[in-house]
């Protein structure tokens, strides 16, 4: 997926591949969710978010509600948050391995 924001193009082919994550739901069950959290050459997060229409990823009109498609850009916080809530180590150790320690 290709998205221009603010004048700069955020391509998923060109991009690097961080990380994946999917409820498990198939994209025919309307609760679906598909993320893949991706980072520019320049150093920009984006999330490559899509799901189906009972989820954050849709948009109505009247009475008619559809799952999107969509990208996302996240701040490095945004970016390491959502890592870690998805329990992606290696990602973390590999992108944010400068500011985590041993516990």
């Amino acid at each position: 997926m290709k998205k221009i924001i603010n004048k700069k193009v955020y391509d998923t082919e060109k991009a690097t591949l961080v990380a994946e994550y999917s409820n498990g739901l198939p994209s025919s069950d309307f609760r679906h969710v598909y993320e893949d959290l991706y980072i520019t050459k320049s150093g920009q997060f984006f999330l490559h978010a899509q799901g189906g229409p009972l989820t954050k990823y849709s948009e109505s009109e009247g009475n008619l509600t559809w799952g999107i498609e969509t990208i996302i850009l996240l701040s490095k916080d945004e970016a390491y948050e959502w890592l870690e809530e998805h329990d992606k180590i290696e990602a973390i150790e590999k992108y944010f391995g400068d500011v985590i320690q041993e516990g």
